[in-house]
């Protein structure tokens, strides 16, 4: 009787399994690669935050060159040079007066910094499908500088509208000699819109495809050009103190940053010099009081004018300022948008 209970106790016990032993073998965490949506908000968020930085950097020279530029022909020039510039204009505003108008620049340099390199990354996946490269094998610097022109022209048409208002607020209008108070961003755009409608805003669009077009294939060609350049020199001073192996892994690194500066420093003197007629002639453009009586003139106009007036160099008023100002913005642009995506990277 009593074997009987114990069985029955037994059976309405239930029966315990033994606790899993702890699995101490380490695993590695697989990165799943990115999507293309991925990709381009990467793109929006590090680029546009990098065009900030560069922006802050470059925007007291870029207000010199707009009024270096922008100065009349039919009137002795106001300022000898940059250096006049910068002393009038500080005399005149303060030194923040440079910075006068930078709230629209600031959006336009995140969205054209951003437009930019969305761009070129869709560039570079238009170069891959048309079959003009394998997949499995990395561009040649003749498709980087493709890709850089696609990514400038489409760009050039997002910039124009924000380059009318910034142009329109760095160049004070004047009335009989006398400086008139300067309008905010709002002002212009109202402003522009009343007297020229919807299309007013494109004004000076030829000036702006010319520049970015040619002016971004040079930017990012020049930027993989050089570094590249700097990666065989690096190849080259390593290559008797490590084994092939750990050269291989050093050389796949991204580039120290003095040599990132360097790169991106010779990516924005060569983007701003080489077209930099164009943006002459497209500052002239956009400066050109709102609402005038007459004919706006157009690129072709503008250029045989300021040809006429002032011969081939008119067109680089303001250019050594220009390419200066650019080493730095540049620099700091590109170091900022790799590092971001190198040290956080979204997934």
């Amino acid at each position: 009787m009593a074997s009987t209970s114990q069985a029955r106790l037994e059976a309405q016990v239930p029966a315990v399994s033994p606790l899993p032993v702890a699995n101490t073998t380490p695993q590695t965490l697989e990165l799943k690669p990115k999507t293309a949506i991925m990709e381009i908000i990467e793109d929006l968020t590090y680029g546009s935050t990098a065009g900030v930085v560069g922006k802050y950097i470059e925007y007291p020279f870029d207000t010199v060159k707009v009024r270096l530029q922008s100065q009349s022909e039919h009137l002795p020039l106001k300022y000898t040079g940059p250096l006049d510039c910068f002393r009038q204009s500080i005399r005149a505003d303060g030194f923040l007066g440079l910075y006068r108008g930078i709230s629209a620049p600031l959006v336009g340099a995140a969205l054209e910094t951003s437009s930019l390199f969305v761009f070129e990354s869709i560039g570079r996946s238009v170069i891959y499908a048309s079959g003009y490269t394998p997949r499995e094998k990395p561009l040649s610097l003749t498709a980087l500088w493709l890709t850089g022109a696609f990514s400038g022209a489409f760009t050039s048409f997002i910039l124009t509208p924000i380059e009318l208002v910034k142009c329109k607020i760095q160049v004070p209008v004047t009335e009989g000699g006398v400086a008139k108070a300067p309008l905010g961003p709002l002002a212009v755009m109202r402003d522009v819109y009343r007297h020229e409608g919807l299309a007013g805003f494109w004004h000076g669009q030829m000036g702006t495809l010319i520049r970015e077009a040619g002016g971004c294939a040079a930017w990012f060609g020049f930027k993989e050009t050089t570094s590249k350049l700097l990666r065989d020199w690096n190849a080259k001073r390593w290559a008797g103190t490590m084994t092939p192996s750990e050269l291989q892994k050093r050389l796949a690194d991204p580039l120290p940053y003095w040599q990132q500066a360097v790169a991106g420093a010779s990516a924005g003197m060569s983007y701003n010099f080489l077209f930099f007629p164009a943006d002459t002639v497209k500052s002239r453009m956009q400066t050109s009081p709102t609402g005038a009586v007459g004919q706006k003139r157009t690129f072709g106009m503008e250029t045989r004018a300021l040809w006429q007036t002032a011969g081939l160099k008119g067109f680089y008023r303001g250019c050594g300022v220009t390419v200066l100002r650019s080493a730095p913005s540049s620099a700091f642009i590109f170091m900022v948008y790799d590092g971001l995506k190198k040290h956080f990277p979204m997934q």
